[in-house]
């Protein structure tokens, strides 16, 4: 098989905030069907070294940005990983990014210069036993790698979220040992600061996105988030490719957290024990989940707008997430003003996901961007109709039950646009007149179900330019 080393600050099932472990997590098992041996280099949080089977030093430092640091070669949950053992760097309760104050750790910038400097150093060198073709790095946390490689062995940049930076003062530039030629418009300098999303921009042989949308998005001024112009300028390097889902992980018919199903009928007991759990009164309107990050991002302020229109419909909400205080507060003020009506809980819990995503009728995604999403895939696989905002990965994965789609028999869910609480209310009243005609809503439910929301056509794109970056001289 061929080698690719991903490099990451996250992997799922070890350690996740986002669908970026999602997708670091189920990729290596996609690309294996592909010919291609994927190992993943991340950081050794106390939770990832809990989880895995330790296995030998494969490379140290005496000096890693203010410590000893080294690779350790381990196993865990199917992975082939290399975990960047530095504690002082990582060895840290509590939120991988975040400390106890909820801000960004102030040594962020030196804590993922660290696992780039380190995934450069295998990628060049190996680790006597194992050899990569090429690096693929995610988001700006592995954005240094490229520019610390030098081209010495080919890359690929995936932008998960652009709107993460990684910013860090100019005046660390030396201590993150970046080279002082390119510290300009050109190189890794963003407005006067080092950018590491920016250094993998510009240095990196190849740019993906996770959706073709997105991947069009991103060279506008309203989705770009200052990066705009480079990627336009890169645009003939950009590809996009859409994300997939562990179908395992998520299988209704065999998902240990609910009784299982493998048609939208059997959703009537998931249906039951969720508004049982959730202490929600029966009502004659469709019960629709949120399961969701809590940040303007996400739409969910528009959504306590609109939310009105689903609740005067007899409908329900169940929304699990946490995020943004302000935020919080105010949806356990909804669920205080609706308590037979509206669950809220805060925080996360795999296993109630899957629980409500099973048991509701529809999925809200009302994201004013969206590089991807992952939700909408569950609700897809569940039988549970996404509603979703027309922007990134929403806009390539439903198709809105408009008249057209509808006649045709094809629909598979309901997107909107303008991205405003007007519009969601409006086609929370869609999903509402669509509930009231069974038959229908079941027709739509079959559709969703057979969409092919797997990681194989997406991992093929992957490995086809794998090997096209590996070719070129």
């Amino acid at each position: 098989m061929r080698a690719v080393l991903s490099v990451a600050s996250e992997c799922a099932p070890l350690v996740k905030t986002g669908g970026l472990a999602d997708v670091v997590g189920a990729l290596p098992a996609a690309l294996a069907r592909q010919g291609w041996d994927m190992r993943v280099m991340l950081p050794a949080y106390p939770q990832v070294r809990a989880a895995v089977e330790p296995g030998p030093t494969v490379m140290e430092e005496d000096d890693l940005f203010g410590g000893p640091g080294r690779v350790v070669r381990a196993t865990a949950a199917g992975l082939q990983l290399y975990l960047v053992d530095a504690p002082h760097l990582f060895e840290r309760e509590g939120s991988i990014y975040l400390g106890a104050d909820r801000r960004d750790w102030p040594d962020n910038p030196e804590r993922f210069a660290a696992l780039s400097w380190l995934a450069a150093r295998l990628a060049r060198e190996g680790d006597g036993e194992w050899r990569p073709e090429l690096a693929h790095g995610h988001d700006w946390q592995a954005g240094l790698m490229p520019l610390y490689l030098a081209r010495h062995v080919p890359t690929i940049m995936t932008v998960h979220n652009i709107a993460f930076h990684g910013l860090a003062p100019a005046d660390r530039r030396h201590w993150l040992r970046l080279p002082e030629a390119g510290f300009n418009a050109d190189g890794y300098e963003y407005w006067g600061q080092v950018s590491a999303l920016k250094a993998g921009l510009v240095h990196a042989d190849r740019l993906t996105t996770v959706s073709p949308t997105y991947a069009e998005e991103l060279q506008t001024p309203e989705f770009g988030m200052g990066l705009d112009g480079l990627i336009r300028h890169r645009a003939g390097a950009l590809q996009g490719i859409l994300n997939g889902i562990d179908t395992e992980a998520w299988n209704p018919a065999m998902d240990p957290a609910i009784a299982g199903y493998d048609a939208p009928e059997g959703k009537v007991a998931a249906r039951r024990d969720l508004m049982i759990e959730m202490g929600l009164e029966e009502g004659t309107g469709p019960i629709a989940c949120v399961v969701s990050r809590l940040t303007s991002q996400k739409g969910l302020d528009l959504l306590l707008e609109a939310l009105p229109a689903l609740l005067e419909r007899d409908g329900r909400l169940v929304l699990l997430g946490s995020g943004d205080a302000e935020l919080e507060d105010a949806w356990r003020r909804m669920e205080e003003a609706h308590p037979t009506r509206v669950a809220v809980r805060i925080g996360y819990d795999e296993a109630l996901s899957h629980r409500i995503i099973a048991g509701s009728d529809a999925i809200l995604i009302p994201s004013r961007f969206e590089p991807c999403g992952l939700t909408q895939l569950y609700g897809l696989r569940y039988g549970t109709v996404p509603v979703v905002a027309l922007t990134g990965g929403l806009a390539d994965t439903v198709i809105d039950a408009n008249p057209m789609a509808l006649r045709s028999g094809v629909a598979t869910g309901l997107q909107f646009r303008p991205i405003t609480a007007l519009k969601l209310t409006n086609t929370l009243c869609r999903l509402c007149d669509l509930f009231d005609r069974p038959e229908l809503f079941r027709e739509i439910q079959n559709n969703a179900m057979r969409q092919p929301v797997g990681w194989d056509a997406s991992a093929a794109d992957y490995a086809a330019l794998y090997a096209e970056v590996t070719a070129a001289p």
